[in-house]
């Protein structure tokens, strides 16, 4: 990878949880990474969310990553789905993803009442990998590893990681900057492990 996109999620910024941190992991192997601000992460709105998204993204190319938290990784989908023709990105990385109302945020259920062509966008993808904990009690654990059988996605578990927020003491995540530093493995689209 040569670049590297990080959307937060809902009430955060670019300088909340891990991110910060994988951007000193990846950038002294020259990936550049970029981690934009959403506008108004209080009070989210789908339409403006995936227009910031979409613009950061940019062209997709395979020397590209997307990496998602919670709400951010809905909203890259979304974003990706808006492009028509051909198009490749090199990975996708979604940390507490959900494509599927989550019951503990109602307040997001906007963000997944569009429905995502979600089988198309994994062919566009050369890279697909769902990141999820054991405990999250925002993000149930089933939504994440069932938007992973969407994307026929790596699936790793990061045991006790919570909803992978500061606040629970997640300020790095090595298990993302391998995903992003790492090709897949050859010949497997769907593989679980755990890493502690």
């Amino acid at each position: 990878m040569e670049r590297v996109v990080v959307l937060h999620g809902y009430m955060a910024s670019p300088s909340s949880h891990w991110f910060e941190w994988l951007r000193g992991e990846l950038a002294p192997v020259g990936i550049e990474v970029e981690i934009p601000a959403l506008p108004d992460s209080a009070d989210p709105e789908p339409g403006a969310w995936v227009s910031a998204a979409a613009e950061a993204i940019g062209a997709p190319d395979d020397r590209t990553a997307v990496i998602g938290h919670s709400l951010g990784c809905v909203t890259a989908l979304h974003a990706l789905d808006r492009i028509d023709g051909p198009w490749k990105l090199g990975a996708l990385v979604t940390v507490a993803g959900f494509v599927s109302p989550a019951p503990a945020l109602p307040e997001l259920d906007h963000f997944t009442s569009d429905i995502l062509r979600v089988a198309r966008l994994a062919g566009h993808i050369r890279r697909r990998a769902v990141v999820r904990s054991d405990n999250d009690t925002f993000v149930t654990p089933s939504l994440t590893t069932e938007l992973g059988r969407l994307l026929h996605a790596e699936e790793v578990v990061v045991p006790g990681a919570g909803h992978f927020r500061a606040a629970e003491g997640i300020t790095s995540l090595p298990e993302v900057a391998a995903l992003a530093l790492t090709d897949p493995p050859a010949g497997r689209q769907l593989a679980r492990r755990s890493t502690g």
